[in-house]
């Protein structure tokens, strides 16, 4: 278990206490190196536990840059920037169980949660998962409960306990982030975590 005060020496607010026991307890995360693996990942992905929804608000510049194939001009990119629900709409579109653009999928189902639940087929599997309807009501990953919940069922999924156990944390990274990005800043924040844990 993790107490208010371990998670203020991380600087995380207490109000996470329970959602992370919750979560720990439930999805085997029993040791002090797959917690503090578990805080130091979520941590990283949700700004350490401050944002809950995907930021979309890009400028046409940015796009281009991140989906090159879906903004392949400076116009294209321009119909698009600093529109959130029209940018979610498009790339998330006939993607994880969404329907097309005009559906409003994308927007529906974007990034929630402590690791990003993104897209209907994530968020139907992890309500399933959980007890919970997360397709008519989606903004229940964004809550501090199930934001955690939802990321512990990912971990489940992903075997990242395996992973915490061996302490692999780049083959972690890799199954969180699809890639190498803040490898170093997360092994960092995992050995925080450790001491603050007292491992």
């Amino acid at each position: 278990m993790i107490s208010a005060d371990q998670l203020k020496q991380l600087h995380i607010d207490p109000i996470w206490e329970g959602p992370l026991n919750t979560t720990f307890d439930r999805f085997d995360i029993s040791n002090p190196l797959r917690q503090a693996a578990f805080i130091a990942q979520c941590g990283h992905e949700c700004g350490n536990f401050k944002i809950l929804e995907e930021n979309l608000n890009y400028r046409a510049e940015t796009l281009m840059k991140l989906w090159p194939k879906r903004f392949p001009t400076m116009d294209i990119a321009n119909q698009y920037a600093k529109n959130p629900k029209k940018i979610a709409n498009m790339v998330y579109a006939n993607r994880m169980g969404n329907r097309d653009e005009a559906s409003g999928d994308g927007y529906r189902f974007r990034g929630r949660g402590c690791i990003q639940l993104t897209g209907h087929a994530n968020y139907y599997h992890a309500g399933q998962a959980l007890g919970e309807d997360f397709v008519m009501q989606p903004e229940l990953v964004a809550t501090p409960m199930y934001a955690a919940l939802s990321a512990g069922f990912f971990w489940n999924t992903q075997k990242l306990n395996v992973l915490a156990d061996a302490r692999d944390w780049k083959a972690m990274c890799k199954r969180i982030n699809g890639g190498y990005i803040g490898l170093a800043e997360r092994e960092k924040h995992i050995n925080q975590a450790l001491v603050v844990l007292g491992a």
